[in-house]
């Protein structure tokens, strides 16, 4: 199975790139996407059916912004939407869509670069939202939690650490949560596979950031323990260029 976790920074300004063509030629079986800003009536349903995927979503109260969905071309069993807290909710930041025994998230984390306030509020969420996975793993033991992340967790992850340190995303506290949250029972997939340096998802658009590599890597595919040797492969898929972000790819053998 392979499963992709993409980023989008606007479904229909995707679209207008080719996203839709690029997805037909890689394949997968279900794509988690993040940042839709887009409403259901604005989502083009019909492309996605006739690409061969089922559609499931979970967008923002707000127009323009956020949003998670869950493409797939199996039905799932069971699709849950959001997680029972309403000012997260609002924002659409969480879809889990069940296969089985395994459960396919895709998670859109806040952002606090914009300022104090926000980033107070991505840290309430990181807490809001670990205590929601551990109790949810009473049930679904098998979880792969696909999103963009917003943190990056070591010096690796970053082209710069020093300059960065201060910086919402590379924040000692927001590294300490997901340094945590992955020793709860997950594995990050893609450095199971890849240990080099200069693996980035995300580059800045301003000063050409990306012709230079000069990026972060916030978006993840974290695998519960239980089903870890089940994968296969992951890899950061950079040639993607239809956002701000590119997508990271999970094979994994169930």
């Amino acid at each position: 199975m392979k499963i992709i976790t993409y980023n989008v920074n606007g479904i229909r300004s995707a679209m207008s790139k080719g996203w839709l063509d690029w997805v037909k030629i890689v394949d997968p079986d279900i794509i988690c996407i993040q940042e839709l800003k887009a409403q259901p009536d604005q989502l083009p349903l019909l492309e996605f059916e006739e690409a061969g995927y089922n559609c499931y979503y979970e967008t923002a109260q707000k127009k323009g912004y956020s949003g998670v969905a869950i493409l797939s071309k199996q039905i799932p069993d069971k699709i849950k939407n959001g997680i029972g807290i309403p000012k997260y909710d609002f924002e659409g930041r969480f879809l889990r869509a069940d296969f089985g025994d395994i459960s396919v998230i895709s998670v859109y984390h806040p952002s606090g670069s914009s300022g104090d306030e926000r980033q107070g509020f991505k840290m309430i969420w990181l807490d809001d939202f670990q205590n929601y996975i551990n109790e949810l793993k009473k049930e679904r033991l098998n979880l792969i939690i696909a999103g963009d992340y917003n943190i990056c967790h070591k010096a690796i992850d970053i082209h710069d650490p020093i300059r960065n340190a201060t910086s919402s995303g590379f924040l000692p506290e927001e590294r300490e949560w997901i340094g945590s949250f992955i020793n709860s029972g997950f594995v990050d997939s893609f450095r199971v596979f890849n240990q080099e340096p200069h693996q980035y998802t995300w580059w800045s658009f301003r000063t050409k950031a990306r012709d230079r590599n000069l990026g972060w890597r916030i978006d993840y595919l974290m695998v519960s323990e239980t089903i870890a040797n089940k994968m296969k492969r992951s890899a950061i898929l950079s040639d993607a260029i239809h956002s701000d972000h590119c997508p990271v790819l999970l094979e994994i053998d169930f």
